[in-house]
């Protein structure tokens, strides 16, 4: 995986698809740039990640290749490429505090919440301790300033949404998140009190996936769906924003089927309960 922003941007961009859509369409690079009225370089640098294509670029490139129905999904991820070198570069600019804050205009729109987590439980219902314990390793890794207590208040600030009955949230973690001692004992015990507070709320849908269960679907990384219009993922570099609908979808099936794995309710209780009588 690239570590750099620049690198990660170029090689998302790189795949973007549309050197298989010119492919698809039996054109050269220069027969392309001909039918579009642009240099014939323009097409190498776009299609190399050199240049970033603008929504017209997009659009005149599906019609050129009589691929008009893709033009809507393509533009939506040339812009989440955009977004996931952007965010990169505020997180090397600024102390965590921004970063911790900057989700909350799209926390407060937002009315459906889903959420997966394998490894952590999510900052939405973590607690200032566990917090604390995360975040040491991330000053030093981004190379910003170390803004512990504003950070720590901001993501604790952002939680409020939690508590808003017109939001619903529908979260599947797999029992490692029980189990990741962020912090030590003490702390991920702390942690797991937070949890079953929190699933006890009537607009919280809280599974867990123990980690024998047969199954047939693992999921690679934690991703959250945003209504029906977003979906974040969050690597070491970057956070990277899925918007088109076709890719959405698939996130939104991959969850569903994680669902079917886990437990809820009284058995997801009582598989926290273990895992603290377990610490203590």
């Amino acid at each position: 995986m690239p570590t750099s922003p620049n690198s990660a941007a170029k090689k998302a961009q790189e795949a973007l698809g549309l050197r298989s859509l010119r492919l698809d369409a039996g054109l050269t690079a220069r027969q392309l740039a001909v039918a579009a009225n642009w240099h014939f370089t323009r097409v190498s640098k776009i299609e190399n990640g050199v240049q970033r294509p603008t929504d017209t670029d997009v659009r005149t490139w599906c019609a050129v290749c009589v691929a008009d129905g893709e033009a809507s999904d393509l533009i939506a991820q040339a812009r989440s490429i955009e977004s996931m070198y952007m965010e990169f570069r505020h997180r090397t600019r600024t102390g965590l505090k921004y970063l911790m804050r900057s989700p909350v205009p799209l926390y407060e729109r937002t009315t459906q919440f889903r959420i997966y987590e394998h490894n952590v439980v999510p900052g939405l219902f973590q607690t200032a301790g566990y917090i604390r314990a995360m975040l040491p390793f991330w000053f030093t890794f981004l190379g910003v300033r170390d803004d512990m207590e504003e950070s720590v208040q901001a993501r604790l600030d952002r939680q409020s949404v939690v508590y808003d009955g017109s939001k619903t949230f529908s979260v599947v973690l797999e029992e490692a998140c029980l189990r990741t001692p962020l912090g030590g004992t003490e702390v991920l015990i702390g942690q797991l009190d937070r949890l079953l507070s929190i699933m006890s709320r009537p607009n919280v849908a809280l599974g867990i996936v123990p980690s024998l269960t047969v199954r047939d679907v693992i999921g690679s990384a934690g991703f959250w769906i945003f209504d029906d219009s977003l979906v974040k993922l969050e690597t070491p570099t970057a956070s990277i924003e899925v918007s088109q609908p076709q890719e959405l979808g698939l996130y939104v099936k991959m969850l569903d089927h994680l669902r079917g794995c886990a437990v809820y309710g009284a058995d997801a209780r009582r598989l926290v309960l273990r895992v603290v009588d377990e610490l203590e």
